[in-house]
Formats: structure tokens, sequence, C-alpha cells
């Protein structure tokens, strides 16, 4: 019986752990959620960036995460310039113009979430009347920069 019982111990242990260990992914942790009065929105989720192109795979060093908030004054023109990590953002106020060198353009509204590109040059306006506020999730490594200035003729 001793015996029996404790051969029984780990398979209950695994039991147990296995019930309180369950992964939820977004969809089904808005549902668990609810009943807790908590609110989860996906603002943003995919494979590609704002441009259409699939995101490259990360860095093999370690991960490095940085969160920004950046304010750019109404009718300020970035240089151009890339990001060499994945990063995504959120417009918290205002409205921002992104540019490719190829004219490709596209409007993000307060709001808005995008997945920025990735070694692609490109410019970004706030096109007021307000300041842009974007808050910003670099997914980068330690000793990448998260955004490079290219030195060439404007858009």
């Amino acid at each position: 019986m001793i015996m029996q019982k404790l051969l029984l111990a780990p398979l209950a242990i695994i039991a147990i752990s296995s019930v309180s260990s369950t992964s939820l992914n977004a969809h089904e942790n808005a549902k668990y959620s609810k009943d807790l009065g908590i609110k989860i929105e996906t603002l943003v989720q995919s494979t590609k960036q704002w441009d259409g192109n699939f995101l490259p795979h990360y860095p093999t060093s370690n991960a490095e995460i940085t969160v920004l908030r950046i304010t750019i004054p109404a009718g300020v023109n970035l240089p151009l310039h890339t990001h060499p990590v994945i990063s995504a953002g959120v417009i918290l106020q205002g409205t921002l113009q992104l540019t490719l060198q190829d004219g490709t353009t596209r409007l993000f509204n307060q709001g808005a979430a995008l997945i920025e590109t990735v070694n692609t040059v490109h410019t970004g306006k706030s096109l007021g009347p307000k300041d842009t506020v974007v808050l910003v999730f670099y997914a980068g490594s330690k000793h990448l920069p998260t955004t490079v200035q290219v030195k060439t003729q404007a858009l």
C-alpha cells in the first residue's frame, strides 16, 4: 500500500502541474480574462511589416527589448532611416505618415498599431495639427541600434 502511494504521488504532481500551467493564446486569454473583468485587445499581430514584406528572423545574440515614447512635433519630417531590428508601435496621439523610397506611403492615425519595416529606408512625417506621439517596442539585441540614419537625398 505504501509502495502504491509512492508510485502514484508523482502522477498526481504531474496532473496538478499540467492543470495549473495551461498555455493560452491571445484569443483564449481574452475569454478567460473576461470572467475577471480584464479586457485584452490585440492591436496588431502579423508575420509581415507595414509594407507587406515578411519580418526577418531574430538575431542569434541575446535579446534586448527597448520601449520608447517618441514625440514628433507637428509638421516635422524625419530624416531617412532604417531599423535593423524588429519593432512595433502604437500611435498614442496625432497622425504619422510613413514613406518608402519608392514612394509607397501609409497613414497611421491615433490608436493605430503598426509593425515597422526592417532594413528598409523610409521617412516619416508628423502631419499635425497635434504632435505625433508613438510608443515603440524594439526587439533587438544589445549591440544593435534601434534606428540608423541614412545619408542620402530626402524623399
